[in-house]
């Protein structure tokens, strides 16, 4: 929030202007960094099954691909959506502690985090397996470059689903098949936050590619949380304006995520204007239905 002594010809004071856009998000961030990069390592840790799963894969060939689909959607998954759930408050400026919040959403979200994680093992498989052959076959027939422009295509799609995905499944109840179908549409409905998101995941990779080996040594400490926030500022808004208001809207009931609004609303203001000296009558603070996670 940026503070500043402004007040109106009556005397009234003014309430204090709220930054949006880029600043917002490098004010939330700058005061939520530190907790960031711990997040990123706990993240991090997670994997340590997955590395070691990649080292025994020259020691049990014939059971590795399994395994190590199974260790990797395992790891992916679930941490995903416990990182995901913890960088969601952060960017909406609600509290959250995060090695507790992490490990409860670990194991609140862990079945439907589990089959995201296998499927998006299986699409991962196929596409570093399609996208080569088309590659091949398109340097021998000019007509395979439609099958692989369309790979291509799906691949970053797909991949912009995955600003959503996670975050639904660590904020709503709903089954895997309508956050999947959710996310599809909301990639098109929120495009600039999507683009946005994209634009952010191609500069970062670029940049740690550009400069490996050397960024290989801040990876445990910084890009992933950081992205997932970035993430998780830019498209939870479109997800709470397509999917959750209209839950409440429907229903008639008052969207708990705005109580603080409310309490802001029933706050006395104090104004140097006799006329301006009533007390202020409370409102009711009642609301009823489900709260969002």
């Amino acid at each position: 929030m940026a503070y500043g002594n402004s007040f109106n010809p009556r005397g009234l004071a003014r309430p204090p202007k709220e930054k949006k856009g880029i600043f917002k998000f490098f004010e939330i961030y700058g005061r939520k960094m530190w907790k960031l990069m711990e997040l990123n390592i706990i993240y991090a840790l997670t994997f340590i099954p997955l590395t070691l799963g990649w080292w025994l894969v020259g020691t049990f060939d014939s059971y590795a691909p399994l395994s190590l689909g199974i260790i990797t959607a395992i790891a992916f998954g679930p941490s995903t959506t416990a990182m995901t759930k913890v960088c969601r408050n952060f960017s909406q400026e609600r509290n959250s502690f995060v090695l507790s919040d992490y490990i409860e959403t670990f194991k609140k979200c862990f079945t439907q985090s589990l089959i995201m994680g296998i499927i998006d093992v299986i699409f991962i498989a196929g596409f570093s397996v399609a996208i080569p052959a088309y590659m091949t076959w398109a340097e021998q027939d000019q007509m395979m470059y439609i099958p692989f422009v369309l790979t291509i295509s799906f691949l970053i799609v797909f991949f912009m689903m995955h600003f959503y995905i996670y975050i639904m499944i660590a904020s709503t109840n709903l089954s895997l098949i309508k956050i999947l179908r959710n996310a599809f549409f909301l990639v098109p409905l929120g495009l600039k936050n999507s683009i946005y998101t994209l634009l952010n995941w191609v500069l970062i990779i670029t940049i740690i590619l550009f400069l490996y080996p050397y960024t290989i040594f801040i990876i445990p400490f910084w890009p992933l949380s950081f992205l997932c926030f970035v993430d998780c500022f830019n498209c939870y808004p479109v997800i709470r304006k397509f999917v959750i208001q209209p839950y409440y809207d429907a229903r008639g009931e008052d969207n708990p995520e705005f109580d603080y609004l409310k309490k802001k609303e029933d706050e006395d203001v104090f104004a140097d204007h006799p006329d301006l000296d009533k007390p202020v009558e409370k409102k009711s603070n009642k609301r009823k239905g489900k709260t969002i996670s």
